[in-house]
């Protein structure tokens, strides 16, 4: 139990000394429930989020827009911006960034998958919207190399100051990008 992320051996025991004060049997259905959920659930085709069919939900929905592709790290990313209920394109999961010092390249990544996309004329806009970090924008700049030529939009998340922080408190780069990709102030208050 302490093996899972974010689960020290305190909270592993208590876990641990929780799940046999259970009935034998609610422990094995949660045994079984993870079982079928490792058996189970798939990566889409298209978009290689998690399914539990060969296409997920989001690429099955006719009514989202398959030309707007939003490129994020994991799914954990698709999650949080589903929660806002603000986009209503596709998705691309890269399942990680480029970074050299752990050994992870291109190749180890959803990359060509979207850069096929593209050059099948299958997206208008591609949205990256992985990290603000030294990764995150290498894996956007190496993709972006990638798929320049094509007549595509690419575009980027926006960065910047979170409402309600202070700005002592953001760091050289946070600031110095809100700055330089600030937007006139009507924009702040009025419904698009």
């Amino acid at each position: 139990m302490s093996q899972l992320p974010g689960i020290g051996k305190r909270t592993a025991l208590r876990l641990v000394l929780h799940l046999l004060k259970q009935p034998k049997e609610q422990t094995g259905f949660l045994s079984q429930a993870l079982l079928n959920m490792r058996e189970d659930i798939k990566f889409c085709e298209n978009c290689h989020n998690i399914s539990d069919t060969r296409v997920c939900e989001i690429c099955a929905n006719s009514v989202r827009n398959h030309q707007l592709i939003c490129v994020v790290e994991d799914i954990r990313d698709v999650m949080a911006i589903e929660n806002t209920g603000q986009y209503k394109g596709i998705y691309h999961v890269l399942g990680g960034k480029i970074s050299p010092i752990e050994g992870v390249g291109p190749s180890q990544l959803n990359i060509s998958s979207l850069v096929e996309k593209v050059k099948s004329g299958k997206a208008v806009e591609i949205i990256f919207a992985l990290s603000s970090t030294m990764e995150g924008d290498t894996t956007n700049f190496y993709i972006y190399k990638q798929i320049a030529e094509s007549e595509i939009i690419i575009s980027t998340i926006a960065r910047g100051i979170s409402v309600g922080d202070e700005l002592e408190y953001a760091d050289e780069v946070t600031l110095g990008r809100s700055i330089l990709h600030r937007v006139p102030f009507e924009k702040t208050f009025k419904n698009n």
